[in-house]
Parts: C-alpha cells; sequence; structure tokens
C-alpha cells in the first residue's frame, strides 16, 4: 500500500520537476532512493545495554531492526577498540522508507523544541541530504518515561538528484520546513 507521501511525489511533485527543470523523460526525474538512519550510544559504547538500548530505540523508529555498527578504528579517548559495537544502523527502502519520510516531515520534526527549519545547505554535492537530530524524544513511538538517556540520531536522504538544487527543490515540494536563508 502506498504512503499518501507517495502519492503526492507521483501525482504533483513529478509533473513540477519536469516544468520547473525541462527534463526529457520522466526517468531524469529526481527521486528519493533510500534513507539512512544512524545512531550510536556515543561514550557509553563499552556499556552493552546502551548499545541494546539503540537497537530497541532505533527498531521502534523505523520499524525494521537496525545493523550493529562496528569500530573501524580504536579510540582511546572513547575507550574504544577495533571491532566493538558502538550503535545501529538502518537502510529503509519503498513503502517503509516513504511511510517514515512522511512521519518525519509531518510528526517530528515539528515536535523539535525551538524549531526554525531545518538546514538547506546541508547536502552533499551529489544530491544528498543530512539531518542531525538531537533528541530521538522526538519521534512519537519512543517514550519519554522509559528512556535512560537522550542521544542524537542521523537521517540521510539519499535522492538521484544530479545537482544540490534539483534535491532540494525536491524536498521543499515533499513538504522538508527548510529555514529561510537571510542574504
Amino acid at each position: 500500500m502506498k504512503s499518501s507521501l507517495q502519492i503526492k511525489y507521483e501525482k504533483e511533485i513529478v509533473p513540477a520537476l519536469i516544468k520547473q527543470f525541462n527534463y526529457s523523460s520522466i526517468m531524469e526525474v529526481p527521486r528519493i532512493e533510500k534513507i539512512v538512519v544512524n545512531m550510536t550510544a556515543g561514550k557509553e559504547v563499552s556499556n552493552s545495554k546502551a548499545i541494546e538500548e539503540v537497537q530497541n530505540e532505533l527498531t521502534l523508529i523505523t520499524g525494521q531492526k537496525p545493523y550493529v555498527v562496528k569500530a573501524k578504528k580504536s579510540n582511546a579517548s572513547f575507550k574504544l577498540r577495533e571491532g566493538m559495537s558502538m550503535g545501529g544502523k538502518v537502510t529503509m527502502r519503498r513503502t517503509r522508507m516513504w511511510t517514515f519520510l512522511n512521519e518525519l516531515i509531518n510528526v517530528s520534526i515539528p515536535r523539535i523544541r525551538d524549531f526554525r527549519g531545518v538546514n538547506p545547505k546541508a547536502f552533499d554535492g551529489r544530491g544528498n541530504y543530512s539531518l542531525g537530530i538531537k533528541e530521538q524524544i522526538i519521534f512519537p513511538e519512543i517514550s519519554f518515561d522509559k528512556i535512560r538517556k537522550i542521544k542524537g540520531l542521523d537521517v540521510i536522504i539519499v535522492t538521484s538528484a544530479k545537482t544540490d538544487n534539483e534535491a532540494l527543490e525536491l524536498l521543499k515540494l515533499l513538504g522538508m520546513p527548510f529555514a529561510h536563508q537571510q542574504k
């Protein structure tokens, strides 16, 4: 079953992008390919219970079991050894990705305290957008009473756009609340 955001993309956004960027084929229109969500235990990497909490919270947020991220290098300041578990990572595609993006834009982002819009400059030069979230409690699935420590997470939206400008326009049309740039 298609998400309401996916239906909006197909019916309204694709024609708008074709008109704006003069694409000759519908296949040129940028689309969202996947969404990756990362979360680490931070300074508590040596605590196996904290790693388990990260895994459980990512499962609640995304509806998908996370992949355990292991350290590639040792770091003495974090008491981190090579190969130690340090967090979780989830890659979402298709229906689950559209459902997550819809919830992120319409439910979770508006719950951020003192929110003034997401950074419109957080593109990587290839049309992919990175969003850092400081508190996992903005997601309605996370119960404030059950969390032990507030942790942040990263959301990376990977698009097929060739330029950042095309990706920015795609995300704007999808409803991503970008902050207004001052000149």
